[in-house]
């Protein structure tokens, strides 16, 4: 394989370990929901995941699975994938520790990161975020979201970013702060491969206490945030970089109405269809 086919390959992470508490009256894997339904919303064709790992460039892929693992098995038996288990429901930074093995082994210097439930990135999304690694060793893919609601906005200088800041911090900033912050973080990243993995030995060491509630009961979980990197990463001097989509690209799916929206994306855009054209459907962008 010469110099150019190499730099066209990456090695991906997919995150497709989580159940999707909120999809109501569905127990399964949410990344096998169909793009496709037939009968009711829950069924029918071509899950999700299936789309995501089909739209990747090429290169050896790295499936974190945790809730139903046995079924993304079955759902993906025809394809050559690396399974990478995810011991416990421990954030997004925990998915990607899972995967410190498989990325200590594959030689592609290339890294993409993305979400099983965020089918419609485009290939030539991918691309850009791959290119921008020739400025960078972090890359993140944003949009900018007509309604930014609770998102993880991106704070910039410059043209680099220097932070992912959350809700509820971003929401006591002052108004002439809070303009500033015009791109929604998507969730999808790409990397050098040797970068991330010292960087990642940083971020597991860098647990964060989150009070959830289990049933009746309030526990505290430890969770690791994979958004942390770009802060570690700032605090050696190294700046994150951005690619920009448009917002119907990055539509994650957590409910039952972020579902119907992107089954309807996905139907329009397989017949040609403007995305822009509004469903009156909910959606989510992260």
């Amino acid at each position: 394989m010469n110099d150019g086919e190499m730099k066209k390959r990456a090695a991906s992470v997919v995150f497709a370990a989580g159940k999707g508490s909120r999809m109501i009256g569905f127990d399964g894997n949410k990344t096998l929901l169909p793009l496709v339904s037939r009968g009711s919303l829950y069924e029918g064709q071509h899950p999700m995941l299936l789309e995501v790992l089909s739209n990747l460039p090429p290169g050896p892929k790295g499936v974190v699975v945790h809730h139903r693992a046995q079924d993304i098995r079955e759902a993906t038996q025809e394809l050559e994938l690396e399974y990478l288990h995810q011991p416990a429901a421990n954030g997004t930074g925990g998915a990607l520790l899972a995967a410190r093995h498989f990325l200590a082994i594959v030689p592609e210097e290339t890294v993409i990161i993305t979400m099983g439930d965020v089918p419609l990135i485009r290939p030539a999304t991918y691309e850009r975020l791959m290119a921008a690694l020739s400025h960078h060793a972090f890359v993140l893919l944003a949009f900018e979201p007509k309604d930014r609601g609770q998102y993880g906005m991106v704070e910039m200088e410059g043209e680099s970013v220097v932070g992912i800041v959350e809700w509820k911090y971003w929401s006591k900033y002052p108004g002439q702060k809070q303009e500033k912050l015009r791109y929604g973080n998507a969730g999808v990243y790409a990397a050098r491969r040797r970068v991330l993995l010292r960087y990642l030995e940083k971020l597991a060491a860098r647990p964060h206490v989150v009070r959830k509630q289990r049933g009746d009961r309030w526990v505290d979980v430890e969770e690791f945030f994979l958004t942390d990197l770009v802060e570690l990463m700032n605090e050696d001097g190294m700046r994150a970089g951005m690619v920009v989509a448009p917002e119907f690209e990055v539509t994650g799916v957590d409910t039952p109405e972020s579902l119907a929206r992107v089954q309807d994306l996905y139907a329009r855009l397989a017949m040609g269809q403007s995305p822009w054209q509004e469903s009156g459907a909910d959606m989510r962008t992260r």
